[in-house]
């Protein structure tokens, strides 16, 4: 298993990327439990939802490319 901290970073890193701020309370208890934006959840909920992060910025990130992509066609035709 990661460590905490690998794991917190991943979060923090995943959550500014997607909303373009730091989450407002990050707090490690200890090996097994953390504090997220006043939620307390063990470690291994934090992975799950810092995966949750990732897959919804990918998301966003494939629906703009699409976008750009379809403008750059119908501007060139």
């Amino acid at each position: 298993m990661h460590s905490v901290d690998k794991i917190v970073d991943g979060y923090v890193k995943a959550y500014q990327k997607l909303y373009q701020r730091s989450p407002t309370e990050v707090n490690i208890l200890d090996q097994e439990w953390v504090v997220v934006n006043g939620a307390r959840m063990r470690v291994g909920e934090l992975e799950y939802l810092t995966g949750q992060l990732r897959q919804e910025y990918e998301q966003i990130a494939g629906a703009r490319r699409n976008l750009v992509s379809r403008l750059i066609n119908w501007l060139k035709s």
